[in-house]
């Protein structure tokens, strides 16, 4: 009589099972009965004997996983997970939850307890090793394995091990000197290689504060040390990638100042990487608004004119970025964002980033005046009769539409290019639609302008 196994309660499971054992003895038989057989029949009968062993162990663990959730105390239950907890965690309220399961929980927004709903006075979790001592002598009666806590991943790919080296690492940020560049200097290289060190910095409201502790307390700029000020800007940056996170960075009270302060301080890959932060960090329309109401476009457009190569591209792609959102507009171009890239433009530095932020501003009314004093109108023509980029003619004719419709003075200029080089025709004609869109819309001002003059 055949021995009873795991596969025998689920139907689909044996049906797949037999499959897989037919397949492997037909691949046998031609591995010992054929003298000449190929190497890629051992490599498929090892990969159909995988396929049988993953399926074995893959019905063992539901199988074993219906056994605990069926027998095991109900206080031993994961009250959102409803099932065995394996690292079983305590709240500021006092409830015990499985910690994946509360972590996603907290990593939503919520910021309450799930089961009395009361507010949480922080959000670090404390392991509840009684409970967890119980379990584990209730799974040791049952003959059941309970996973070893250090080998235990949540859904981030974290092991409690990874944790509490995080938690000592921010320990270290409050001692001395040294401990403090290491602890930076280790963290800046976890949170670039493992994403999963980035969700570490979401699961307590204390981790970022802790993080930027030895750039907040210092009392003045002279008293920065560059190498620590880059790690820690660095690491901000690594953690802004990470898309849960972006709410949670941006909101923190000290960011944002501390991004400002590196801005206009430090190295050069401090500055950039502050820069790409902000630009990171904007992705969210809430933190663009308060990125701009903290003032961070003055020193992005300081950046700017700097024009230090290995800056521009972060820098500008912040700018662009806030410029989104029409509050942002007026801040850019208060702080003296028109004149500064003209001015890179007019000189052929990072062309393309320039324009598209020069695009973005040109709705605003007091653009369109700075432009015309600027000279903008001649170098934008010749950018469309030159380049061969139709993101850059695409640009350049939606400001120039622009300043046509709100400036009657710059038409004349516009009318003399036509007349000597067709260009903006020739944009009608083979320009991207948007483009074709915003010439023909020129030529019809112009023409207007023309019937007008001759019927008077």
């Amino acid at each position: 009589m055949a021995k009873t196994g795991v596969f025998e309660s689920d139907p689909m499971v044996m049906t797949k099972a037999t499959e897989l054992k037919k397949e492997l003895q037909r691949l046998v038989r031609n591995i010992v009965d054929d003298e000449d057989y190929r190497t890629e029949t051992i490599d498929q009968a090892r990969e159909t004997l995988f396929a049988l062993k993953e399926l074995k162990m893959k019905r063992r663990s539901l199988s074993l996983k219906l056994r605990e959730t069926v027998l095991c105390p109900e206080e031993f239950k994961c009250p959102l997970s409803k099932e065995l907890m394996r690292d079983p965690v305590v709240l500021s309220t006092g409830q015990t939850y499985d910690r994946p399961f509360i972590q996603k929980w907290l990593k939503a927004g919520n910021r309450t307890c799930p089961l009395t709903q009361q507010v949480l006075s922080h959000t670090i979790l404390t392991p509840n090793l009684l409970i967890r001592e119980m379990i584990s002598q209730w799974c040791e009666s049952q003959g059941l394995e309970l996973p070893d806590l250090a080998q235990h991943v949540n859904e981030e790919g974290i092991t409690e091990a990874d944790r509490d080296h995080f938690l000592s690492l921010l320990e270290k940020l409050s001692l001395t000197l040294p401990e403090q560049k290491d602890a930076a200097r280790e963290l800046r290289l976890l949170t670039k290689k493992m994403p999963s060190f980035r969700a570490l910095f979401s699961e307590s409201l204390e981790a970022i504060p802790q993080l930027l502790r030895p750039l907040s307390e210092l009392k003045s700029r002279s008293s920065i040390y560059p190498d620590l000020q880059e790690d820690i800007i660095t690491t901000l940056l690594n953690l802004s990638i990470h898309d849960s996170n972006k709410k949670l960075v941006a909101e923190t009270p000290m960011v944002i100042p501390l991004l400002m302060e590196a801005l206009m301080s430090g190295t050069i890959e401090t500055r950039t990487n502050a820069a790409a932060a902000l630009f990171t960090l904007s992705a969210l329309d809430s933190n663009k608004t308060l990125i701009g109401k903290s003032g961070a476009l003055k020193p992005l457009i300081d950046l700017l004119e700097e024009g230090h190569p290995v800056a521009m591209k972060d820098v500008a792609s912040a700018i662009f970025n806030l410029c989104i959102i029409h509050e942002n507009k007026g801040r850019a171009v208060r702080d003296g964002a028109v004149k500064v890239i003209m001015t890179k433009i007019m000189n052929g530095t990072h062309v393309d980033e320039l324009l598209a932020i020069l695009a973005v501003l040109a709705s605003h009314q007091k653009v369109v005046d700075e432009l015309g004093d600027l000279g903008a109108v001649p170098c934008l023509l010749r950018i469309i009769r030159e380049s061969t980029c139709d993101r850059n003619k695409e640009n350049c004719i939606a400001i120039l539409h622009t300043i046509c419709l709100n400036d009657r003075t710059k038409r004349r200029a516009m009318r003399d290019e036509e007349s000597a080089y067709g260009t903006i025709s020739k944009l009608a004609r083979h320009g991207t639609s948007r483009a074709k869109r915003k010439a023909n819309g020129i030529l019809e001002r112009l023409n207007r302008a023309v019937n007008l003059t001759h019927t008077s």
